[in-house]
């Protein structure tokens, strides 16, 4: 437990002089989030990738998520979420954007997904100024960075190049986890996408905002995680149930909050919420109770600032799972991010 929290702690550092928050007024310029620059090579990515080709990029994603999140707050955490769903089925690979018969946005485990129509508009403003030089991926891994610092989040560096797919598979959505699978599981769905315990538990505090629906909960509201028990395995805290119980009773179709405590501050009382065992989803709670994860949510509650340094890290991490790169003749740059491109066809 005590080498988990020096881990912790070690990575932390490696950010504290080169992470920010942004501006919500202007265009953060902060300093980079130190990134291993074999990673970059190895995936053919950089920062200046887009430099000459298309200089203004950065501006117009920032610009048009302003807007957008300006008229409906919701959609910067629904952009992390869907950010997330495309990484963790196949690779960042903006798969998930494909929109067609048997593609994963039409799987059942993608029906609650938002964005795409943020995504589009950034898409089609980006080919007015660079036609056929950006890829959907890019964009969509930048607009989650922009989104995490419009709720407050910290800022960083995106490095560019990666390619589009343009293979998208139902099947491959079912891959996402749900929030019901156990911490050993999850642990090795993480592994299997070269990410590790730390990733697994800091990314989970993307919670700190977002909603979830009444009918997703409703097994962790009245039975336990075996389908045996009358009461949440794990414990929900009774006051919790109780509005829980209350507020979904009649309409599944309500939202709740992840967060019960601020719901709409990216923050870290998000741990603090499963000390109180006020986790919603059976396996943020778990997070807690577990010997493996559980060293690592302390220190996040002892010690705040560590979740914001290092979930830009873990973001980083997230971002470069199997990228397709320049020289991968599996990918292309769509000029529509809903459909491949024609001659592909």
């Amino acid at each position: 437990m005590k080498s988990s929290v020096l881990i912790l702690f070690l990575l932390s550092i490696i950010c504290t002089a080169s992470c920010g928050h942004g501006e919500e007024d202007s265009f953060p310029t902060f300093p980079a989030l130190p990134i291993p620059e074999t990673l970059l090579l190895d995936n053919l990515l950089s920062f200046d990738y887009y430099h000459q080709r298309c200089p203004q990029l950065e501006q117009i994603i920032h610009t048009k998520l302003k807007q957008w999140v300006a008229k409906d707050h919701t959609l910067a955490a629904s952009l992390l979420r869907l950010h997330f769903h495309d990484c963790f089925a196949t690779g960042c690979d903006a798969s998930i954007l494909l929109n067609h018969e048997g593609s994963e946005r039409r799987a059942e485990a993608s029906k609650t997904l938002r964005g795409f129509q943020v995504i589009d508009d950034i898409k089609a403003e980006v080919e007015k100024s660079c036609p056929a030089i950006v890829s959907c991926t890019d964009i969509l891994t930048a607009a989650t960075r922009d989104a995490t610092v419009l709720l407050g989040g910290p800022y960083w560096r995106v490095p560019y190049g990666r390619k589009d797919s343009r293979i998208s598979n139902a099947k491959d959505a079912e891959m996402v986890p749900s929030g019901r699978e156990s911490i050993t599981t999850l642990l090795e769905l993480f592994q299997s996408r070269g990410l590790n315990f730390i990733d697994l538990v800091v990314l989970s505090g993307a919670h700190t905002i977002g909603r979830t629906s009444c009918g997703a909960i409703q097994h962790r509201l009245y039975q336990g995680l075996n389908g045996t028990s009358s009461m949440p395995n794990p414990p929900l805290d009774d006051h919790y149930l109780d509005f829980l119980q209350r507020k979904c009773r009649c309409a599944s179709g309500d939202y709740v909050d992840l967060d019960a405590t601020t719901p709409t501050t990216f923050d870290s009382q998000f741990y603090a919420n499963l000390q109180k065992n006020m986790g919603l989803l059976s396996t943020d709670q778990m997070l807690y109770s577990d010997p493996r994860t559980s060293p690592i949510v302390n220190s996040l509650i002892g010690t705040p600032p560590l979740f914001i340094h290092q979930f830009s890290a873990s973001m980083v991490r997230l971002a470069n799972i199997q990228v397709l790169s320049g020289l991968d003749e599996a990918g292309e740059i769509r000029t529509n991010c809903n459909f491949v491109n024609p001659y592909n066809n």
